[in-house]
C-alpha cells in the first residue's frame, strides 16, 4: 500500500510539472499574451477593412437615394410647369399669375384654349396640379425646370388641373375654385446633405449645359451630381452618378 501510494505522488508530480505554468498572481505568462496579441491583430487585419467597405457601401446607398430624391422632384417640378396654362398661355386683361382671370371652375386661360397647350404637348396625365406663378421664370428658362434647389424647398404658387372624362384630352383647366388653388407647394422638403462632401453644395446642370458639363450655367437645375472626385466601389466616381 505505502509503495503505490508514493508511485502515485510520483506520477502525480511528473504530471504537473509538463502542464504550462501561470504567473502565481494566476495572470496570464508571458507566452500567452504574445500569442493572444498575435492572434487579434490577425484577425483586426481581416475585420478593419471589412468595416470601412460596409460604411462606404452605406454612405453610397445614402448618396444614390439622395439623388434619387432631387430627381424625381426636379421631374415632377417640371411636369407641373410646362403643361400650366398661366405660364404658356398670355394673361387675359392684364391678370396677373397669383390670382386667377376670372372667378369660376376653371380659367379663363383655360377656356380660350384652342385644345392644346404652348407648343401642342397635352398636359402629363401624371400632373394634378400646375405651377401658376411665372415670377420664378426668366425668358432663358423656357423649359420651365426650377430656377434653383431652394425653389422647391419654398414652394411655388399651384393650382389644381380639372380632371376630364371622356373630353378632349388636350385641353388644359385649372380648377380655381378648389381650396387647393393659389397655395404653395413643396416639392422638395430640403436640400440633402451629400454624404461623400458632408456638406449641401451639389453640382448643378442646367438643361442647356452639356451632359458631362463641370459647370452650371444658371438658367435652371435639370441635374444634379456629387462634387465629390473619390472613386466609388464600382469603379466610377461619384460626380459621375
Amino acid at each position: 500500500m505505502k509503495g503505490r501510494t508514493e508511485r502515485l505522488a510520483v506520477w502525480s508530480s511528473q504530471t504537473f510539472a509538463l502542464a504550462p505554468r501561470r504567473a502565481s498572481n494566476g495572470g496570464w505568462t508571458l507566452i500567452e499574451l504574445v500569442i493572444t496579441m498575435t492572434v487579434l491583430a490577425v484577425l483586426s487585419m481581416g475585420v478593419i477593412p471589412m468595416v470601412k467597405t460596409a460604411v462606404k457601401r452605406q454612405r453610397e446607398q445614402q448618396l444614390r437615394d439622395s439623388l434619387r430624391e432631387m430627381r424625381e422632384a426636379i421631374n415632377e417640378f417640371h411636369r407641373d410647369a410646362i403643361n400650366s396654362p398661366y405660364l404658356d398661355q398670355v394673361p387675359i386683361g392684364g391678370a396677373t399669375a397669383t390670382a386667377p382671370p376670372i372667378a369660376g371652375s376653371v380659367t379663363e386661360a383655360g377656356r380660350q384654349q384652342t385644345g392644346t397647350n404652348a407648343g401642342g404637348i397635352a398636359p402629363d396625365p401624371r400632373s394634378k396640379m400646375a405651377i401658376a406663378d411665372k415670377t420664378i421664370f426668366t425668358v432663358d428658362n423656357q423649359t420651365r425646370y426650377p430656377p434653383t434647389l431652394e425653389t422647391m424647398v419654398e414652394g411655388v404658387s399651384v393650382a389644381p388641373r380639372v380632371q376630364q372624362v371622356n373630353t378632349d384630352i388636350n385641353k388644359n383647366l385649372l380648377d380655381t375654385q378648389s381650396p387647393l388653388a393659389f397655395k404653395k407647394r413643396i416639392y422638395l422638403r430640403k436640400v440633402p446633405i451629400d454624404p461623400m462632401t458632408g456638406t449641401s453644395e451639389w453640382g448643378l446642370r442646367s438643361s442647356y449645359d452639356s451632359a458631362d458639363s463641370g459647370s452650371w450655367g444658371g438658367e435652371n437645375v435639370f441635374d444634379v451630381y456629387s462634387k465629390s472626385q473619390d472613386t466609388a466601389l464600382n469603379g466610377q466616381k461619384y460626380s459621375d452618378w
